[in-house]
């Protein structure tokens, strides 16, 4: 076995990973890891490119999704590396349209929340819209209304005899401000933060302390597929792992 196909053990690749014995064989079960000879006596014998597909594997998971990670490495290693390609052209795409959205919701948020029950008709000339008008007016269904009315984020009166649910401005804003944000995929807590913030001060701070959370998950993912991009570059390719030399970075600074 040559230098660059050194052997190595399962405990090996695990600390290498910080996974445990039996994920790695779960891994080369999966077809995550290239395939694995066995010994005579049945035992899998690893080597470094195990090695690297691992450590290219656990990069991607940040930036592409478990599943999204596995389908990679297993077109990789059934030599299908216009799928593998295909993927990750798939998941720059998917985060790009994201963040357009984001960026869309955080205008469109800021409208919203600017609106006032003072911008519009009060007391008895404020328009008062029933569940269908709201609806329609946000392009959503009634029962998404109700759901977000049973999860706490949506308050509409209702009528004394009837029970008919209305709308006055300031239900229909919170409504759009939902409506919005599960758009953007919103866990309902959060976006009941991002309410009570406005309702308490009437400031889009809150707003914008989510649209900013976001945007940070979405930098952080971006950059996760960048540092994936290169293990999986040296992986495929089989160029040598940079080792960085601290007398050359010693000099250097």
């Amino acid at each position: 076995m040559s230098r660059a196909e050194t052997a190595l053990r399962p405990v090996d690749l695990a600390r290498a990973a910080g996974v445990s014995t039996q994920q790695i064989r779960n891994y080369a079960d999966a077809g995550i890891l290239p395939p694995t000879p066995r010994t005579p006596a049945g035992y899998r014998r690893f080597d470094t490119r195990h090695r690297r597909a691992l450590l290219a594997y656990r990069a991607l998971v940040p930036g592409y999704g478990l599943y999204t990670a596995q389908a990679i490495m297993r077109a990789v290693h059934a030599d299908d590396l216009p799928l593998a390609l295909t993927l990750i052209d798939a998941g720059h795409v998917e985060l790009h349209e994201q963040r357009r959205s984001l960026q869309a919701a955080g205008e469109a948020l800021e409208a919203v929340a600017k609106e006032t029950p003072d911008d519009t008709p009060q007391a008895s000339d404020a328009p008062r819209l029933r569940i269908g008008e709201v609806a329609a007016r946000l392009g959503v269904r009634t029962s998404a209304l109700r759901v977000w009315e049973a999860a706490g984020l949506l308050h509409p009166q209702r009528e004394p005899v009837t029970h008919y649910r209305w709308f006055g401005p300031t239900d229909v804003r919170d409504a759009r401000i939902v409506s919005i944000l599960r758009q953007g995929h919103y866990p309902l807590p959060q976006i009941q933060s991002v309410l009570d913030g406005l309702r308490e001060t009437g400031s889009p701070d809150a707003l914008r302390a989510a649209i900013a959370q976001r945007l940070a998950a979405l930098t952080g993912r971006a950059t996760a597929m960048l540092a994936a991009s290169g293990r999986l570059h040296g992986y495929v390719t089989g160029e040598p792992e940079y080792e960085p030399d601290s007398e050359h970075q010693h000099d250097q600074a």
